[in-house]
């Protein structure tokens, strides 16, 4: 017993937290002041991720033994996203065609969402006017485009030769440091956090949405039990499932407590180390995933679109699921990993689908989005712990995982 309270300490303190959480909102409606318990530790994670996310990328490219093996697992891992992100809209169509999710048409006040052309999205989503800018987690994807440019160019400079390759590892470790103290604090910062969320959405949950909501976040938490044991069986072989689930649940409480697979980093480069994941894959496949790899955001895309059909009375058939399925696997590569997504996954299938009708199909995605935020984040940021299973397959060979158990035997005998 004394050393399972050793081992497990702190996840259970983390459940202990969100029950309680759960409970004093659902009892008290005045949960909400609780609020900063919560915002205080998701702006730490905030402030630390950053610096961690460029260091951490631009490391790993510049300490690779070669600019090739790092175009490869770069490569490896945007292949791995979006299949297994084109999977999880498929999974999730499939389920609304047979399941509708919705007959009658709520009432709802016109809004009119703001527009940018295609030209500037992409410009948004990629790049920034000014190097400060980037140093924000409003420019996760810039900030990686950024840190993957500066660390082939050390790369072209001596790669672990030069004095910059060694300084940016030794800058990782100590941010990984700081993010572990920090962590320390998750329990509070659970507790009202989730005491904040129920007393603000409980009622929500019985609402119009309330099918919606059941449906998806049954689908989420059965494609994690269900598709993840099968990536981690394909990428690490006998017993990777197993492995996988016993370092699961930190990234997933994480992430589902958070609404953040950019506050989740940390946590997925912890369980990484603990299972072997190399660090040339994890330094690489995790804060990329944090912003590219969005199962969860995909599904939820599909679900919202499903709901605005059957509210306007439309078919949502074969042609337009395909199209649904393939701009919620791309656009999904646009939404940041900060709590709500900002909403652009939202007006990119509002403005395509319900043109016509985006004043009044826009809020009510936003709402969808907002209720189905924990679960869909949850699915994004632990499902970037479980794909590194699977690059590491194609990188590090099929029997990484294997080689990596065996020295854990041998120490232990």
């Amino acid at each position: 017993m004394k050393a399972f309270l050793k081992n497990y300490w702190f996840i259970l303190a983390m459940l202990i937290a969100i029950v309680a959480g759960c409970v004093t909102g659902a009892v008290w409606p005045g949960a909400t002041c609780l609020e900063p318990l919560g915002t205080v530790f998701i702006n730490l994670m905030f402030c630390v991720v950053v610096p961690m996310v460029f260091c951490s990328i631009a490391s790993a490219i510049a300490n690779m033994g070669s600019a090739r093996r790092a175009g490869k697992v770069m490569g490896v891992t945007v292949v791995t996203f979006l299949c297994t992100a084109g999977i999880a809209a498929v999974i999730m169509y499939v389920i609304v065609r047979f399941l509708p999710i919705v007959t009658v048409t709520p009432a709802y006040e016109e809004t009119e969402p703001s527009t940018l052309g295609l030209a500037d999205m992409i410009i948004n989503f990629f790049t920034k006017p000014d190097f400060s800018e980037l140093w924000s987690r409003r420019a996760i994807l810039p900030l990686i485009i950024a840190a993957i440019f500066f660390g082939f160019g050390i790369q072209l400079n001596g790669g672990p030769e030069t004095k910059t390759a060694k300084l940016l590892e030794d800058l990782t470790g100590c941010i990984m440091k700081t993010v572990k103290i920090i962590t320390y604090y998750a329990p509070i910062g659970f507790f009202g956090f989730f005491a904040t969320l129920v007393a603000v959405h409980g009622s929500d949950f019985i609402s119009s949405y309330a099918r919606t909501i059941i449906v998806y976040y049954v689908v989420c938490f059965a494609y994690m039990f269900i598709a993840f044991p099968l990536y981690a069986r394909f990428g690490g072989g006998r017993g990777a499932a197993r492995e996988m689930f016993r370092h699961l649940f930190r990234p997933a409480a994480v992430s589902f407590g958070t609404c953040s697979s950019v506050a989740t980093i940390p946590t997925n480069m912890e369980v990484a180390e603990e299972t072997g994941i190399s660090k040339e894959v994890s330094d690489i496949v995790l804060p990329m995933g944090a912003t590219m790899h969005m199962d969860g955001s995909a599904m939820s895309a599909i679900i919202k679109v499903a709901f605005l059909f059957g509210m306007f009375g439309k078919d949502f058939g074969t042609g337009e699921a395909i199209l649904a399925i393939v701009v919620a696997v791309f656009s999904s590569v646009a939404m940041s990993g900060i709590p709500g997504g900002g909403g652009t996954g939202e007006l990119v299938l509002c403005t395509l689908f319900f043109p016509d009708q985006l004043a009044v199909a826009f809020p009510i995605a936003i709402a969808i989005g907002d209720l189905v935020d924990p679960p869909a984040t949850m699915v994004n940021a632990a499902g970037d712990y479980v794909a590194s299973y699977i690059v590491s397959r194609f990188v590090d060979g099929k029997d990484w995982l294997q080689k990596r158990l065996g020295r854990a035997g041998t120490t232990t005998e």
